[in-house]
């Protein structure tokens, strides 16, 4: 679970994180890549009958600037070449019950979460640590704030978040820190007394 967590954590959406595929989407070889893209996502459908009305819907990014190839950190593709074997040997374990879906993110039968799921198994290790329950689409925007505030530029901020518009990422999901705040301060502080 691991891998998965820190899937979240490099800013990606909880429908991004749930639509990974292993094959398609994760190169573990050499630098090691990320394909973002597919989604998996749930949908309220009012002409199923009550207690099925809510689905499970696949579909690639709203945008072209959604589907991006991200380089993988270090420490998140170790994590994904040991959820691979975690999950080859889910699979031994389980035989003939176990769901080749081929998603990075299953259960120990192979059945592909969905973002309900996928939250609650957030919270739940959230719990377990003893910190703060936080929404995950609270660390996408902590990631990006993460990124802007310790010079990454911003026009790759904004295409690692997928954006197609730079000033919607910096509006929406670029935090300032107390650290770029003091900076702030140092130079007026600089101004004034000169």
């Amino acid at each position: 679970m691991f891998g998965v967590m820190l899937l979240t954590l490099i800013a990606e959406r909880p429908a991004e994180v749930c639509g990974t595929r292993w094959e398609q989407d994760v190169d573990l070889t050499g630098a090691g890549t990320i394909a973002v893209g597919n989604t998996r996502t749930i949908v309220y459908d009012r002409s199923l009958p009550k207690g099925q009305r809510n689905k499970v819907v696949e579909k690639d990014s709203k945008t072209k600037n959604g589907r991006r190839v991200l380089p993988l950190p270090k420490p998140l593709q170790a994590a994904l070449v040991t959820l691979r074997a975690c999950q080859a040997s889910e699979k031994l374990v389980a035989g003939e019950a176990y769901e080749d879906s081929g998603y990075v993110v299953v259960d120990e039968l192979g059945r592909p979460f969905k973002t309900d799921k996928l939250r609650r198994e957030a919270h739940r290790l959230m719990a377990e640590a003893g910190v703060r329950k936080v929404r995950l689409y609270d660390a996408r925007h902590a990631c990006l704030s993460w990124m802007a505030n310790n010079g990454v530029p911003d026009t790759a901020v904004s295409a690692w978040a997928g954006h197609s518009d730079l000033s919607f990422t910096k509006r929406v999901y670029v935090h300032p820190d107390p650290q770029s705040l003091k900076a702030g301060s140092d130079k007026l502080g600089a101004l004034l007394a000169s």
